[in-house]
């Protein structure tokens, strides 16, 4: 391959790169870089569906590796411990994302109640994120602070006790009812140089922001100006409202002294997560038949949303996990998309997560055009619980990969992680999607992975995280691919991570990330 600035130039043998070569600059000798043996040049890695700045602020309590409240309850006290100005200050906020009770013995929430076992952090203001984003666990603090609370939350829930008395545990829209402190520039400024450090070193070099405020944007606007962003970031903009707000939102195409900047999408929530109980189904929950989950909007205010932005211009992502909230969407989708002039190719909307889908629906995001954006890494880490919530049949229209793809009129399938709902390696992505087994090589059903008829070969999991996913973002004519005339965005991998054994390509190293033509990161 053969790059010259920015671009692409020529790629072939070296028998043929050099005679070309030779004909176009019959004066001018041709620099060769030799790759390290067994390694290999895959084109810039994207991911799909993350949250930028969520990584770096996770990264500073991160939960996620604990087995139990006393696990949170001992991390808790190692932050005091190593942030003496928090511990000297009781009235400083405490907060910190990961916790995942599937993971606990018992399987349950926990309450306001576990804090204070623990005298060091009884009369703290603590608010915690479970691991999906989609609730809050909350000190007695942080309860009375915002007390009253109201009995019902349109979208959302408060748990109560048989007493009626909150909990600590607060689900998607009653979430809102948490005001956290405002972060101020400069912790703003290290989440995102953190989650850049992190990006780089796995290869990313394109990344789709799936919930960025106009606060957000306009951060995002002053690096772009400056030539300060390392990667190609494609934001979708978004807010809490129910009324349009579109034009609060800028449209930015190539945006910035690099032209890595992108906003022409917005990002609107049908339902919660599956992980608690929040994704909204079409029949009751198996392990908890007295829900279907939660609608976060109903549906006339989501297609009033949908109708206004497609008007508007701006391609409409939308995060939909159960089946109700996919059917829901699709029914949206088809109703805009079944109309005179209507071109699914230009709008190219899409359902963030794609979940948990009836096989008709499977079948009718296909027939429509829709793009599924979907994140391998939730299979394996839900599939330990999944099918207790849904059953063994409803499970079979679930993280169906395989079957999205093969729908797909155009073979689309934009592959995620959620970072930091998941890790931030896409390889993580890449080995989850092939194998469909955890990273010990394990599933429910054994070696074999989990549903392996929905995994997704080699060759279709990097196309997902190249290709498709430049797709997505309107880019196919620039970047996704390695070819005369694209950009110069490529990654140098130790390994053929399309031809090692399953369980060798999670040790697979990023040995350089080049962006525009420039290393970014390692060395060539």
């Amino acid at each position: 391959m053969v790059v010259n600035r920015d671009k692409v130039l020529l790629l072939g043998t070296q028998e043929h790169i050099r005679a070309q070569w030779s004909i176009r600059h019959p004066n001018t000798p041709l620099k060769l870089f030799q790759t390290k043996p067994g390694s290999i040049i895959v084109p810039g890695l994207a991911d799909a569906h993350a949250h930028i700045l969520e990584w770096g602020y996770k990264e500073q309590l991160p939960l996620a590796d604990c087995l139990s409240v006393d696990d949170v309850i001992t991390k808790l006290k190692q932050y005091l411990h190593s942030h003496p100005d928090v511990l000297q200050d009781p009235t400083r906020w405490i907060t910190g994302m990961g916790w995942d009770q599937t993971k606990w013995p018992t399987g349950q929430f926990p309450t306001a109640d576990d804090f204070d076992r623990e005298p060091l952090l009884r009369g703290r203001p603590i608010v915690l994120s479970r691991i999906d984003v989609h609730a809050y666990w909350v000190s007695h603090s942080v309860i009375e602070k915002f007390s009253p609370l109201p009995d019902t939350v349109e979208g959302g829930l408060i748990i109560r006790d048989s007493a009626g008395n909150p909990t600590g545990i607060f689900v998607d829209n009653a979430m809102e009812l948490v005001h956290l402190p405002k972060r101020s520039e400069a912790e703003v400024s290290e989440s995102f140089e953190i989650t850049m450090r992190d990006a780089l070193s796995v290869g990313l070099t394109s990344i789709h922001d799936a919930w960025s405020t106009p606060e957000d944007i306009a951060f995002y606007k002053r690096l772009g100006d400056d030539g300060k962003l390392p990667v190609r970031l494609y934001l979708m903009g978004a807010t809490t409202s129910d009324e349009y707000w579109g034009t609060q939102i800028p449209r930015l195409i190539n945006y910035g002294r690099d032209g890595r900047l992108t906003v022409r999408s917005v990002k609107l929530f049908t339902d919660g997560a599956l992980g608690s109980w929040g994704a909204a189904l079409l029949a009751p929950y198996t392990d908890k038949p007295e829900t279907t989950g939660l609608m976060r909007s109903s549906v006339s205010a989501l297609h009033d949303l949908v109708e206004k932005f497609y008007a508007d211009g701006w391609q409409v992502n939308i995060h939909a996990i159960g089946d109700r909230a996919n059917k829901v969407l699709l029914d949206i989708f088809e109703d805009i998309l079944s109309r005179p002039g209507a071109d699914v190719r230009k709008w190219r909307p899409r359902i963030e997560h794609a979940q948990i889908m009836q096989p008709s629906d499977l079948e009718r995001i296909g027939r429509l055009g829709v793009i599924a954006s979907v994140q391998p890494t939730h299979a394996t880490s839900d599939m330990w619980y999944a099918e207790t919530r849904l059953g063994s049949e409803r499970i079979k229209g679930a993280y169906a990969y395989q079957s999205l793809l093969q729908s797909s009129p155009d073979k689309i399938l934009p592959l995620g992680s959620d970072f930091p709902v998941e890790g931030i390696n896409p390889l993580l992505g890449f080995y989850a999607a092939v194998s469909r087994l955890s990273v010990n090589g394990a599933s429910p059903n054994g070696t074999a992975g989990w549903y392996p008829a929905e995994a997704l070969t080699r060759k279709q999991a990097l196309q997902g995280m190249t290709r498709d996913a430049a797709y997505a973002a309107f880019a196919e004519a620039e970047r996704g691919i390695l070819a005369p005339g694209m950009k110069a965005d490529y990654v140098v991998l130790d390994r053929d991570i399309m031809a090692v054994p399953v369980g060798e390509i999670l040790k697979t190293k990023v040995l350089a990330t080049v962006i525009d033509g420039r290393v970014a990161y390692g060395a060539i």
